[in-house]
């Protein structure tokens, strides 16, 4: 089987983020970048100037976001902005896109923080109103939320690129993926509750029409810590950050190489079609290791 990998790591120390990535990216198929603009007190680079920079940098990889925070953009200027970034790079740029979920960050900047059900609707929408801009312009679109007129968007992005939603909510986000993603993004680890997730969503596509098998799964591994036995994987699992092992975005997993190999077999087993390895920004032993022991037996 051939199952993409990408590279993922936290923008927090914005200094080490490029460099990382110069030193680790080569055998990897696309960059992906986190978006928030405050996070617990560190140190965050903005997501959008980070996938434009990485554009640039990397002229032979996918670039994208896990996954851009809805609320933070209009959303008819964010489709401005893929569409431009995809006719400057040659068509490599994939939306991932979110409805947002850190309340810090939105009451920080003046946001507001409607509840989940509604920020997901807002998401909907604006998926909606952005694939309306990018094959139908000029454009217009009046939804609950959002509102266009003879919008116009050039240049118009050719490949449109895949919109990737990011989440798991049974009642709202799945079905809004069943709706609307062209991917789908799922950051949890056991893989009893992955198999009830598609279930879920295989439900929603069921009641919109959709054929489940039209998504692609990708699956996102935030961090990974990898160390070539288990001793050594043991020591450095607890030098990684209490937030980055048990905290609300974490889906963590501390292995082995022959333990990474069977763990995202059984993903892809399971249904998953593409992997992001998220790492934290000092680590590139695991970054090796994946290229060298983890990859291979897949690709």
């Amino acid at each position: 089987m051939t199952v993409p990998v990408g590279l993922n790591v936290w923008s927090r120390l914005v200094e080490a983020t490029f460099p990382y990535f110069d030193r680790t990216v080569g055998p990897f198929d696309s960059v992906w970048l986190p978006d928030h603009v405050q996070y617990n007190g560190h140190k965050v680079a903005e997501g959008w100037t980070l996938l434009t920079w990485a554009l640039a940098r990397y002229p032979d990889k996918t670039c994208g976001h896990e996954v851009l925070c809805n609320s933070f953009r209009n959303p008819a200027h964010t489709a401005k902005m893929v569409a431009t970034a995809q006719a400057l790079s040659g068509g490599r740029v994939i939306l991932g896109i979110g409805a947002g979920w850190n309340r810090e960050e939105y009451l920080a900047y003046g946001w507001p923080f409607p509840p989940t059900p509604v920020r997901i609707a807002q998401l909907g929408e604006a998926i909606e109103l952005i694939r309306r801009l990018w094959s139908d312009s000029p454009a217009s679109y009046a939804g609950e939320h959002y509102r266009i007129a003879d919008a116009h968007c050039e240049p118009p992005p050719v490949p449109i690129p895949p919109i990737m939603v990011g989440g798991h909510g049974e009642k709202h986000l799945l079905r809004a993926v069943a709706r609307h993603a062209d991917w789908w993004n799922y950051g949890f680890t056991e893989h009893d509750l992955y198999a009830h997730k598609q279930a879920v969503l295989r439900a929603h596509c069921k009641e919109v029409g959709r054929d489940y098998d039209s998504i692609l799964r990708t699956h996102v591994t935030l961090p990974l810590v990898m160390a070539r036995d288990r001793a050594a994987v043991e020591a450095k699992y607890l030098r990684v950050p209490e937030r980055r092992r048990t905290g609300q975005a974490s889906s963590l997993k501390a292995l082995t190489p022959e333990e990474g190999v069977a763990y995202y077999r059984g993903l892809a087993d399971a249904g998953m079609q593409h992997f992001v390895i998220g790492l934290l920004p000092d680590d590139v032993e695991t970054a090796e290791l994946v290229a060298e022991q983890v990859m291979p037996a897949f690709n």
